[in-house]
């Protein structure tokens, strides 16, 4: 019997679509048949260098009865409006992160979708990899007791020191919380699970910035939102895991992620990565050691949560980086911002249920 294809339709002809084309090309069950862009020119570069793959406008992306996966690729304001076209024409779609800008623009597309047996999947797919999977088979092992606590750290001085146009990262739908929050809230709910209640606070060091790189260097911009947020994330599990998010940390010897537990605790890998060491603690091995690789995909690049979905579809099981664990996510984020803007604890509403481990040795095509 031959290998069943999914075939699948990119819209967005960025700089990150050309690591999705790498390693789409690369993973079992799925086929890159077509690219779209508003500037059609950039989406014929691309089908210049690979024959496989045609340019098409969005229009006829969404149309086309070859496809059945729309991958957004397109910047973050748009990508509500590309999902809404794609699943309106009856194609299932999976989208870089954020899923939407809000939960208002959020909410109306997976009620969509539901209601018309689509599915929308979302990305960070990071925590598939190796780093975040063996994290979570030590802790479903039990090896460190019953998680209660946890940390988490993103601290870096300001994007304006590298990047050429850094004033989104400090406008509203910006910031710490929501620039880097989906790789470590992904992560935290994928090893302890949902969140139902956030506290938090807020501060920002500098009122204004100044581009450091590039033509318009010495350029100063408005700082618009917060930029150093930290709080708690009250897990329903009865854990609680620290966080602290900040756009004001010039440097800072702080764990990425760790998990604590009864009988031990856990350090786990930059959830922006799809490997790395997982270290543990016990009572008895007072050093931190290393675990091997206990699950995960192995090698695992942009675009596993698509090949992931695909299997899914196939064999009718939930994919697991979908589009209720990142309304979920967004939910968290946008409640722990406005814990902070508000000075109280809020619940959140929504809620998820945590996402099947990926198996040692597993590919995304089997499991």
């Amino acid at each position: 019997m031959g290998e069943q294809v999914t075939r699948v339709g990119i819209v967005g002809t960025g700089v990150i679509s050309g690591t999705y084309l790498d390693h789409l090309g690369k993973l079992p069950g799925v086929d890159v048949v077509a690219v779209a862009d508003l500037d059609l020119a950039r989406a014929q570069t691309i089908a210049d260098q690979n024959p496989a793959i045609r340019a098409t406008s969005p229009e006829e992306l969404y149309a086309a009865d070859d496809i059945e996966i729309v991958v957004n690729l397109t910047i973050p304001a748009a990508h509500a409006a590309v999902h809404q076209a794609a699943v309106a024409a009856g194609k299932h779609v999976y989208g870089e992160k954020p899923l939407a800008m809000d939960r208002a623009e959020a909410e109306p597309l997976l009620k969509y979708a539901a209601a018309n047996d689509l599915r929308i999947g979302c990305a960070p797919d990071t925590v598939l990899g190796t780093g975040t999977q063996t994290a979570r088979a030590v802790i479903d092992r039990g090896d460190i007791g019953t998680p209660h606590a946890a940390t988490a750290f993103m601290v870096t001085p300001g994007h304006e020191l590298w990047h050429p146009a850094p004033e989104f990262y400090y406008q509203p739908g910006g910031g710490p919380v929501l620039d880097m929050g989906p790789y470590y809230v992904t992560s935290l709910v994928t090893l302890l699970g949902p969140v139902v209640r956030v506290t938090a606070r807020a501060g920002r060091a500098k009122q204004q910035r100044t581009i450091h790189t590039g033509p318009r260097a010495g350029t100063v911009f408005d700082v618009e939102v917060p930029t150093h947020v930290t709080g708690v994330l009250e897990h329903e599990s009865g854990a609680l895991t620290t966080v602290l998010m900040s756009f004001d940390v010039w440097a800072g010897r702080l764990p990425r992620i760790e998990v604590h537990g009864t009988d031990g605790s856990l350090s786990v890998p930059d959830p922006n990565g799809f490997d790395g060491t997982v270290e543990i603690v016990t009572p008895e091995q007072r050093e931190w050691t290393e675990v091997p690789v206990a699950g995960g995909y192995a090698g695992a690049g942009r675009g596993v949560g698509v090949a992931d979905m695909a299997r899914a579809l196939r064999t009718g099981e939930p994919h697991r980086a979908s589009g209720e664990l990142a309304y979920h996510v967004l939910d968290v984020l946008e409640s722990f911002v406005d814990s902070a803007v508000q000075d109280q604890p809020l619940d959140v509403a929504s809620t998820v249920t945590r996402p099947a481990a990926v198996p040692l040795g597993a590919s995304p095509e089997t499991a």
